[in-house]
């Protein structure tokens, strides 16, 4: 592995959270699915948070989000990374998605969150400088990968909980 290319969104016109991964690792662009390596928290976090039980299969968890008005997409569009971690990928060959188009399909989306620090710090670097919306909250939670080992799984759901609240606060206007 070593060039690589992110999925499409998941996205639906009303979204009005989205959470941004870097691009996805071996185990999700073999399985062709978000978060698909066995020990990502990110699916589990996810049930616990919409309070919709084990999220099995895949259309399930997909659905999970569409229903909760919650989006999901990956910074980067491609790039050449050799292995599956965040710290390998070469920044000089990073493409962004197209960020400007897809928030003009998704006007109501308010809040993104950034599954980790190099979702972040990419974002920052190559979609925020040229982004006409000054009016959106950005927020970096922890990586929810098996890579990131400095928070138990309940440490991470803590962080994680802002996702919820802010879906009580958009719900709510």
């Amino acid at each position: 592995m070593s060039d690589i290319r992110s999925f499409p969104p998941i996205a639906g016109k009303n979204a009005r959270i989205l959470i941004l991964g870097s691009i996805p690792g071996k185990a999700s662009l073999e399985a062709g699915q978000y978060y698909a390596h066995p020990r990502n928290q990110f699916w589990t976090i996810m049930a616990e948070l919409l309070a919709c039980g084990p999220l099995s299969d895949y259309p399930g968890k997909t659905q999970a989000l569409l229903d909760a008005n919650i989006a999901l997409w990956d910074v980067m569009q491609s790039c050449y990374r050799p292995g599956s971690l965040d710290a390998a990928i070469d920044k000089s060959s990073v493409v962004a998605n197209d960020f400007k188009s897809f928030l003009a399909d998704h006007p109501h989306i308010r809040q993104i969150f950034f599954n980790g620090a190099t979702a972040e710090q990419a974002f920052r670097r190559l979609v925020r400088p040229d982004l006409l919306k000054p009016d959106l909250h950005l927020q970096r939670l922890p990586s929810t990968s098996p890579a990131h080992a400095a928070l138990n799984f309940q440490q991470k759901l803590e962080c994680w909980r802002v996702i919820a609240s802010g879906l009580n606060s958009v719900a709510n206007h």
